[in-house]
């Protein structure tokens, strides 16, 4: 199976690259599965029913989440509705919504990271959890998004599951890293896939805005950058029988 995982979709930016880019990843590199954090998607922060279908409509299979989704309101009240999208799986019990699900035969979990993020049920344990209670049914391929904060929590991860997944790759900061690799027993990891938002910003962010808040420390409106934006992912190729990564790469585009 060869995967496609999306960072962090930033806005309407963003949200144009997906539709641009996705139907042509998806033919010219034969994905099976093409992955995408959303929760930025609906103006720069939150996601929305218009914005996920906007990303399903762009042959997006599935969209995760973390912190922010639920800024907008009515994706807490939506959220059943849509089995493609995922908020985080360790929200304590009773929360709306799905932290997993099995597409094209390959389990998709959301987790969140605790370290700068919040009070969060044990990212660690949870997984541990859900793959005790899904042993007997579960398919070869696991994939992880993890949505954190520290680097060293989400490399953490990538270890404490080596061998029992397929992969683990991170999103939030909105900034790619370069260290994709198969770790020792078989797993896919890469510390951040980076985002999917304006060249020219603080993270997708406007530029003088967000200076101005660092200068002030005044509250006031973030709005969304412009121009060219970069489009960042991983395509991971996994063998279908033993759930083992074979190879892992950046796939980076900048788009008009």
């Amino acid at each position: 199976m060869r995967i496609l995982m999306i960072g962090d979709v930033i806005g309407k930016p963003g949200r144009g690259a997906v539709k641009r880019l996705v139907p042509e990843l998806r033919h010219d590199l034969s994905l099976d599965l093409v992955v995408a954090n959303g929760e930025n998607a609906a103006g720069g922060i939150g996601l929305t029913p218009d914005t996920a279908n906007e990303l399903l409509e762009a042959e997006v299979d599935l969209i995760t989440s973390g912190n922010h989704i639920w800024a907008h309101k009515e994706m807490v009240t939506s959220i059943d509705n849509y089995p493609q999208v995922l908020r985080p799986l360790n929200y304590p019990d009773g929360v709306t919504g799905r932290g997993y699900a099995i597409v094209k035969n390959a389990l998709v979990v959301n987790l969140i990271g605790r370290t700068f993020m919040g009070n969060f049920d044990c990212p660690f344990r949870s997984i541990d959890q859900l793959l005790k209670k899904l042993s007997d049914d579960r398919p070869a391929i696991t994939i992880i998004d993890f949505h954190a904060e520290a680097t060293s929590e989400k490399i953490a991860l990538g270890w404490y599951l080596n061998g029992r997944v397929s992969s683990v790759t991170g999103t939030h900061t909105h900034v790619g890293t370069i260290d994709a690799k198969i770790l020792s027993s078989g797993t896919a990891f890469i510390t951040d896939i980076g985002m999917v938002g304006p060249v020219e910003s603080v993270i997708g962010d406007d530029i003088d805005a967000v200076i101005n808040r660092f200068l002030t420390q005044m509250p006031h409106r973030i709005s969304v950058g412009k121009g060219k934006v970069f489009f960042n992912s991983v395509v991971i190729d996994i063998d279908d029988k033993t759930g083992k990564a074979m190879s892992i790469a950046r796939i980076d585009r900048e788009v008009d």
